[in-house]
């Protein structure tokens, strides 16, 4: 096989792409909003002549990944693990390997004009070209023994190169030398990008640092703990970021820490966003073959090429014994999760897929409420019924257990609270009145509210970045009165602030680290949800869901995302802040506790087991192309099987000796309806399979050119 020249393999139509490849895509590139290109681990590329209506979707070279892909005047180039370069026509796969760059994988490209591009890669590797591509030089002075992720430049000097552990490099000498910064971060940076005057740089455990003209790096608190993996944008204040679960995020209208979020389809890590100019945007997965569109800068996004998303939710834990929300994050692995059933607590280090059991206690035999502390993993608080109930606490993960408070609290409630802001701090109300505090990590708690008139309290959630706000739901099964307590001094003193006479209970309360003025209750027997925009000074009647209300979150890393669950086998899913809600039957019981840590990992507990969301994309594109082994000895163009058929048919041609291939349909009057290839050709023989769902019934025609011969064929369509 031509070295020079790979072959396309594999497109499809109307295909669920997922059964095939498992994974989706590393970047996407487009210069004009019209051609782009998606390219993935194990050779994959996708691509589109036609803004995204539709795409191609290939494998050339399956043992190859392709980490990245720009768009230079009329071509694509893409930088593979392999250490090669390639490029590309826009309007068709046909890559031209560049061997020889590097023995170290390429991660990224950029060029300055159609004739100055740059690479940078493993081990530290930078290259640079003078002559379109042609050839490349090493261009790395200054610059360490690294891995570098990503490279940008604002003009044919000016550019920028991050790479792991913090590293960062400038250029003002079109590469000739580089410069190292003072990033004050070791994390690893994952994309930079160079505006005119300005830098943003991303990278693990959600680092934001930029870099105005002359000035200092600055790092920018992003208040979550996901990846953030990519950077695009027309200038340094419209910049837009991706990555974690799904989220996109900008800092349009003065927002430096990025608050802005951008709804949106995606429920998997979004690994590369570009947006074209200020309007649009594309953005890709490494999980799934969905790519999203943004026409409104980023006010909404949706899927591409006829993608539609199925929503399910698979048991993962059978256990019994919780009505409260006992799910807990591991303060410090971002994949760990605990949650407490009954007596026993369970553990998951692969992000809810798998369940252990690492503990049980004699103290009490239905959980409540259940927190790890991110002071010490070794101590853990719940509140468990017993006779009477009890807060208990252990030190030694779970190996002993002690009771601190014996005092009776709902029964169907979250009695037991963290202060985020401060996690000594732990709140704790029971019934008839009292709230208590602890400033020992839960040794010890005293009463510091003149013992309060609540009735059965139901939830407890404390302001972010504000401890003395606390906001308390109350409630009493048949009382016909839901109430909403708020202290602004820590628990001490207490005002009603909402009472809904068309509910007994609010079961739970939901808040966010990135709006505090922000937070959500729901209601039983009603199913009503309120919210407050006002730091919980006014609640307003939001919507009623079909169900009876009980658990809530926000999502950590995207507040676009609300869940809700029901007592019965119901939840909730909003992907716009609780404006509108899809219903899921998950089935098993009350939904006890909801917990988003990220779009791409949702929770949901119930008193019978935990369930977690999986979304799959079903991704359409046009047609289907494999090679099979062998070179044929002649040209042959052969006939369509099955003929009639409906809607799909597959289409096999030989090729003795490389060249360039068109094969094109054609309706009865002789009119172009659809080119199928068009473009390089290694020998051999080709499959194509042809769908023809878009298509009328009725006689249409295929033909074959190629090295100046033609063969033509006719085929029908019987719908």
């Amino acid at each position: 096989m031509n070295t020079k020249k790979l072959l396309l393999l594999s497109i499809f139509y109307c295909f669920l792409l997922n059964n095939i490849y498992s994974q989706g895509f590393n970047s996407i590139g487009s210069s004009d909003g019209i051609y782009l290109m998606a390219v993935g681990n194990s050779g994959k590329i996708f691509l589109s002549t036609n803004s995204g209506t539709s795409f191609g979707a290939y494998i050339v070279n399956g043992s190859i990944n392709y980490n990245s892909v720009f768009a230079a005047d009329s071509l694509f180039w893409i930088t593979a693990s392999d250490g090669n370069l390639y490029k590309t026509p826009r309007n068709n796969v046909s890559l031209t390997q560049i061997p020889g760059i590097s023995s170290s994988s390429l991660n990224s490209i950029c060029f300055t004009n159609s004739g100055i591009g740059f690479i940078c890669g493993d081990s530290g590797k930078v290259f640079k070209t003078s002559t379109r591509g042609a050839n490349w030089v090493l261009s790395n002075s200054g610059i360490n023994f690294t891995k570098l992720n990503s490279i940008s430049f604002a003009d044919s000097v000016t550019g920028a190169i991050a790479g792991n552990n913090g590293q960062i490099y400038l250029t003002t000498n079109g590469g000739s030398s580089w410069i190292a910064q003072v990033t004050g971060t070791t994390k690893n940076i994952l994309k930079i990008k160079y505006f005119q005057n300005s830098i943003i740089a991303v990278g693990e455990f959600g680092t934001i640092i930029t870099k105005a003209g002359i000035g200092p790096w600055i790092n920018i608190s992003s208040r979550t703990n996901s990846d953030i993996r990519s950077v695009s944008g027309t200038s340094f204040f419209n910049s837009h970021i991706c990555g974690g679960g799904g989220f996109i995020r900008n800092n349009t209208n003065g927002f430096q820490n990025f608050f802005n979020f951008e709804k949106n389809p995606m429920f998997g890590d979004l690994k590369d966003i570009l947006y074209i100019d200020s309007l649009t945007g594309f953005a890709v997965s490494s999980l799934n073959q969905a790519i999203i569109k943004t026409t409104n800068a980023g006010a909404g996004w949706f899927l591409t090429s006829g993608t539609t998303a199925t929503f399910t939710w698979n048991l993962k834990l059978s256990a019994g014994g919780g009505i409260g929300n006992d799910l807990c994050q591991h303060p410090n692995d971002r994949n760990s999760v605990f949650v407490m059933y009954g007596s026993t607590v369970y553990v998951s280090r692969n992000r809810g897929e798998n369940w252990s059991a690492i503990s049980t206690t004699s103290l009490g035999n239905y959980a409540h409420s259940f927190y790890v502390s991110p002071l010490d993993t070794n101590i853990w608080l719940a509140a468990v019924q017993s006779s009477p109930n009890k807060v208990i606490r252990t030190t030694d993960y779970g190996q002993t257990w002690k009771t601190i408070l014996s005092i009776n609290f709902s029964n169907y409630g979250m009695p037991l609270e963290m202060d985020q802001n401060n996690p000594a701090v732990f709140y704790f109300a029971p019934d008839g009145g009292g709230f208590y505090k602890s400033t020992d990590t839960g040794a010890s708690f005293r009463e510091i509210s003149n013992n309060y008139p609540f009735r059965s309290p139901c939830d407890i959630i404390v302001m972010w970045d504000s401890s003395n706000v606390i906001y308390l739901a109350d409630g009493v099964t048949g009382s016909g009165l839901g109430q909403i307590f708020k202290s602004n001094n820590g628990g001490i003193n207490w005002s009603l602030v909402e009472t809904n006479t068309s509910s007994s209970e609010i079961p739970c309360l939901a808040n966010t680290v990135f709006d505090k003025s922000v937070a959500f209750a729901t209601n039983w027997p009603s199913g009503d949800i309120f919210k407050t925009s006002n730091f919980g000074d006014n609640w307003s009647f939001l919507r009623t869901n079909s169900a009876s209300g009980w658990a809530s979150d926000i999502c950590r890393e995207d507040p676009t995302v609300v869940l809700t669950g029901s007592y019965s086998g119901f939840t909730f899913l909003s992907t716009d802040g609780g404006a509108n809600f899809t219903q899921a039957s998950i089935g098993g019981g009350a939904g006890a506790g909801e917990l988003a840590i990220e779009r791409g990992y949702i929770l949901d507990m119930r008193t019978s087991g935990i369930s977690k969301l999986s979304v799959n994309y079903n991704v359409i594109t046009s047609l289907q192309e494999n090679i099979i082994t062998g070179i044929p000895d002649k040209f042959n163009l052969y006939q369509n099987y099955p003929n009639p058929f409906n809607p799909s048919t597959t289409i096999k041609f030989d090729l003795p000796k490389s060249g360039n291939v068109t094969l094109k349909l054609y309706d009865l009057l002789g009119r172009e309806v659809s080119s199928l290839v068009n473009g390089y050709r290694n020998a051999g023989q080709y499959e194509i399979s042809f769908n023809g769902n878009n298509f009328s019934s009725g006689i249409y025609f295929y033909r074959l050119q190629y090295d100046g011969l033609m063969q033509t064929k006719k085929f029908m369509l019987v719908k």
